[in-house]
């Protein structure tokens, strides 16, 4: 058996040709308990206003007219506490809080200075509230009016700030009997393991996209990982999946290979159909779904940045630019968004559990202290704009080694420490390891786009491969239809081959400048060649810090990886391949390293995730208990939907530990040793790190 041919990678999809086809005075502040068990105390929040977050309290106006009911689509003063209306003020971003009250309607900002009732979480139901001298004050976030009293009628309204001082001052009340803000529950309960000896223990994820709903135009996935009017607006299907699903042409093609599919677009709260396992363009990366697998003890996430600009170009809805670069800075800035949201919840900065980290330091201290340590990478096809001449869409665009300097610089900067330099298409950096079959063609399309020619092949010389591309031409006939006239997809030969492209010049300088920063050189998506010259540079160097982080890159390449002092993380696939496949990395390992495994789900990034196992061979038995000990996982609940692993599959990241536990239970008599290798993984990646950082 080949060094290829015991791994069985992940089912790769055609999505090029899919996608071708108040002021408020506190009598009291009542800091509520976090969802979650925070595993340190950090003390009191910094600012009184942070504690509110998800705290029960009636509001008192300053002007001495009561306290705030509801009247008819609004709301006013002159009720007594009694018969006040309850507010649970839910965290909309740190310092920023919704007004939702027991009949769930909120306080929102309305038409002629009024403040109504809303049903729904709107912006115009944001408010940021300030303490100063005793007292809040509620300006609306989406306005910059502030929630005030009017004297002659005691109703709520929104004036200019400063109107009347002391109308827009109130009192909060602790009360008992508000309405719960709607929410994904966890369904886990214990304290997340902390470690005081040194060594990290939980798992780790080193390949994931957190923040792809913003990518490729930022409306070609449904949701979001998280938004400030919460899981209600965070988690709704596309506009252009109605009615039913019908419309979801890129959704029905790269999920079900079926144009004329359809499916229950409600989402929350019902999550009926989606998400699911196997479909591509439904957010499965919700914040709180992140939460539960970090609950489940997950303590690195590496979060790769993502875009491509040829399917950008080619999809007709856009919100976002489809240059590369600028949507890793979009996303980036998401990325912290979500770090201030979870600190939000949490009662303030730093108190959250979603830590993004830029240094091994860092990285260690967070994880060590049971929260997930969050590191920033970078999967794109076209760094820093740098393409090949004679591309068909966009043209060529030429770099030179200092706009690769300034380009490292800048993610440098943005704490990006871990990077893809070749990803789907050739680039001016090197050429890129296959996509198969139907796939292949579709993506193959996609490099015409880009560089102005189709992949070059010829035989491989080693033991290493590119993947066979082989497909059949009936299966490619709409790819071609973007391709101007004349132009013709080149067969291929149906046996494994390689491309034809290394590294470029271009590309060496890149290696060299990551390794200058400390940066970790991720070789996966590199062809045979280019991975093979990347990998003798950092041989030369005796440089640690490389990584394969899922699975897309040739096996035989992990020895050279763990000789390195490298990491390797498998795409997480079927329990059945993923264990095998740990096995196999048992035996290339280096003895010399500290030897720990990880995966790489790829969530979000196109990739279809384990599938539920319907024959009854196993099940997962919930509910079941983390590696540690300390936390027992129950079936997770979101709206009306409760996901189990043994029916649904990994349909989202919050069952990654109930995909973890199917596996510690598949390994049989290798169980412990399964599980004690994955939850070293994370102090695997901080050593490799720690002998490479600057």
């Amino acid at each position: 058996m080949s060094a290829r041919s015991r791994f069985v990678r992940r089912r790769a999809l055609p999505v090029l040709g899919a996608t071708v086809a108040l002021a408020v005075t506190c009598t009291a502040i009542a800091v509520s308990v976090p969802r979650s068990p925070n595993p340190t105390d950090p003390g009191p929040p910094s600012d009184p206003v942070y504690g509110l977050a998800g705290g029960c309290y009636s509001l008192e106006s300053d002007t001495g007219s009561g306290f705030v009911s509801r009247d008819g689509s609004g709301f006013r003063t002159g009720a007594k506490a009694g018969t006040a209306e309850r507010f649970r003020l839910q965290a909309a971003q740190l310092g920023r809080f919704m007004f939702f009250g027991s009949d769930t309607a909120l306080i929102a900002t309305g038409d002629a200075d009024k403040a109504i009732a809303s049903a729904q979480p709107t912006p115009a139901t944001d408010w940021t509230l300030t303490f100063t001298d005793g007292a809040y004050t509620a300006t609306a976030t989406s306005t910059g009016r502030q929630l005030s009293v009017d004297r002659p009628t005691g109703a709520l309204v929104v004036t200019a700030p400063g109107t009347d001082p002391s109308a827009g001052r109130f009192r909060l009340q602790p009360a008992e009997g508000c309405a719960d803000f709607p929410e994904a529950d966890v369904n886990a309960t214990g304290a997340p393991l902390t470690s005081s000896t040194g060594e990290v223990r939980g798992f780790i994820d080193a390949h994931v996209h957190m923040n792809a709903n913003e990518f490729i135009g930022g409306e070609i996935r449904c949701g979001k990982p998280y938004d400030p009017q919460g899981i209600t607006v965070a988690l709704q299907d596309c506009e252009d999946h109605q009615p039913g699903g019908v419309p979801a042409v890129l959704e029905n093609v790269l999920s079900h290979g079926n144009p004329f599919e359809s499916h229950d677009t409600t989402m929350w709260p019902s999550f009926t159909d989606v998400p699911s396992y196997d479909s591509m363009t439904h957010e499965q990366l919700y914040y709180r779904w992140v939460e539960r697998a970090w609950r489940g003890g997950l303590r690195m996430f590496t979060n790769l940045l993502v875009s491509n600009r040829v399917l950008c170009e080619l999809y007709p809805l856009k919100s976002n630019p489809c240059d590369e670069m600028e949507t890793v800075r979009i996303e980036a800035r998401q990325a912290r968004e979500i770090q201030d949201y979870v600190d939000a919840q949490y009662g303030g900065p730093g108190r959250g559990w979603f830590r993004i980290v830029s240094s091994p330091e860092d990285a260690r201290h967070v994880a060590a202290s049971g929260k997930l340590a969050v590191t920033l990478g970078v999967e794109i096809s076209e760094p820093f704009g740098c393409r090949m001449p004679g591309g068909v869409l966009g043209g060529g665009l030429q770099c030179t080694e200092q706009d690769v300097d300034r380009g490292l610089d800048e993610l440098y900067a943005m704490g990006v420490r871990q990077m893809i330099l070749t990803h789907k298409f050739d680039n001016a950096f090197g050429g890129v390891r296959f996509d198969a079959g139907i796939t292949g063609a579709a993506i193959n399309v996609g490099n015409f786009l880009s560089t102005g020619e189709f992949w070059n092949v010829e035989p491989c010389t080693g033991v290493a491969a590119d993947n066979p591309i082989g497909y059949a031409g009936e299966e490619v006939i709409e790819m071609t239809k973007s391709l101007p006239p004349g132009i013709v997809l080149p067969a291929y030969p149906a046996e494994e081959v390689c491309n034809t492209r290394g590294l470029t010049p271009l590309g060496e300088h890149a290696v060299r400048a990551m390794m200058q920063r400390g940066m970790i050189v991720d070789i996966d998506h590199m062809s045979v060649k280019t991975a093979d010259q990347t990998l003798r540079i950092l041989e030369d160097a005796n440089y640690s810090g490389v990584v394969s982080s899922h699975g897309w890159t040739d096996p035989s390449n992990y020895p050279r990886i763990y000789q390195l002092g490298g990491f390797v993380a498998s795409y997480a696939g079927s329990s059945e391949n993923f264990v095998d496949e740990w096995r196999a990395a048992r035996k290339d390992r280096d003895d010399d390293y500290f030897f720990g495994y990880g995966f790489g789900a790829d969530t979000n990034g196109f990739g279809s995730q384990p599938a539920p196992r319907l024959d009854g061979t196993r099940s997962v038995r919930y509910p079941f208990t983390t590696f540690d000990g300390g936390t027992v996982m129950d079936r997770q609940r979101a709206g009306d939907r409760v996901f189990d692993f043994n029916t649904d599959g990994l349909a989202q990241y919050g069952l990654i530990p109930d995909w973890i536990e199917d596996m510690r239970v598949y390994a049989g008599k290798d169980g412990a040793q399964f599980m004690d290798d994955m939850t070293r993984g994370p102090e695997a990646y901080l050593q490799m790190w720690e002998r490479v950082a600057e």
